[in-house]
């Protein structure tokens, strides 16, 4: 039997030859290549207008550890995935390229380092692979995808779906961590602070001022809570008078929904979201300047059935299906 890997292969609109998933037909689903959704790995066409890469960190968390095997755990659930998305009427994989563009190596062994290390593979990553889905790792990745974006874009705006805020201050002396990127990135500038979104955020706090504290960075919240009396419609509305036509990232914590659906994660938070409630949200954005998005925080080995991570890839799945329509 021939190594070669039977890719399906079509023509963009414009008449650009693209190369899509491997053809699941010919090759089992769990026999073909380990990249996302079986899709081409960069190397193999060059270049894409579209690239999912990951970042396998997780130095950066404050309680369990494990989101550095979320990338692998997320490319596994993820060839379930087909080339049609009903919901958003589209062929995600055939507009444009779309391609793997493997994982970021970087130290766990001090989170400066690693940061800088990411800050210099996502420019590289974005000058041959366009926008970019991250697969983290934890959250303390959102701030140097944010930092590499406001070069291009100016300051950002984040539509950030959490149980966390995330906008936390320095933790045992250490001023960079997952609950504090966006924080962070406010104290730099790069953040637009009119048009800056939490969504599902749940759980006790240390104290008022913490919500004060974001509330001066610049963010709008949506309390989970709040999904039973707004109803989905409504805070869809929301997010989509708030963040208007400004260039947008998208950040997802996996933990943003209820255990029942994301057990994998290194601190949940009872009371979230449904996955079809985030599926909602996420499609709806099509009118938004999505410029870059994440899905963070999946802990496979605290899942036993890959449940986080199969919510994790289509959640990848539908930012590619956005900017694929």
């Amino acid at each position: 039997m021939s190594l070669e890997i039977p890719y399906t292969t079509g023509l963009t609109p414009d008449g650009k030859a693209v190369t899509g998933q491997v053809d699941f037909s010919r090759v089992p689903r769990f026999a073909g290549p380990g990249t996302f959704a079986g899709l081409p790995s960069l190397a193999e066409v060059g270049e894409a207008q579209a690239g999912v890469i990951g970042i396998p960190f997780d130095s950066g968390v404050t309680f369990r550890p494990g989101a550095r095997f979320g990338p692998e755990g997320i490319r596994g659930a993820s060839h379930l995935i087909r080339p049609y998305n009903v919901e958003l009427d589209s062929f995600p994989f055939a507009k444009h390229q779309v391609a793997d563009v493997g994982n970021l190596a970087v130290t766990p062994f001090g989170i400066d380092r690693a940061v800088e290390a990411m800050l210099t593979g996502l420019a590289a990553a974005r000058e041959r692979a366009g926008k970019l889905v991250i697969l983290g790792g934890d959250h303390t990745i959102a701030y140097p995808a944010l930092k590499t974006l406001a070069r291009h874009h100016g300051p950002i705006s984040v539509l950030h779906f959490d149980a966390h805020i995330d906008t936390f201050g320095p933790y045992f002396g250490a001023a960079m961590h997952h609950g504090t990127p966006f924080r962070r990135a406010a104290e730099e500038g790069l953040l637009d602070p009119e048009g800056c979104m939490h969504v599902g955020i749940r759980g006790p706090l240390y104290g008022p001022h913490d919500l004060s504290d974001d509330r001066a960075v610049g963010f709008q919240t949506v309390h989970s809570s709040e999904f039973a009396t707004t109803g989905l419609p409504g805070i869809l509305e929301q997010i989509l008078t708030r963040l208007g036509d400004r260039p947008v990232y998208v950040s997802v914590d996996i933990d943003v929904l209820d255990p029942a659906f994301a057990p994998g994660t290194g601190t949940p938070e009872p009371g979230g979201l449904a996955s079809r409630e985030l599926l909602y949200l996420l499609r709806g954005l099509a009118p938004l300047n999505l410029v870059g998005a994440d899905v963070v925080e999946v802990a496979p080995a605290y899942d036993h059935a890959d449940v986080t991570s199969l919510a994790a890839a289509h959640i990848a799945y539908e930012f590619l299906s956005l900017w694929g329509r």
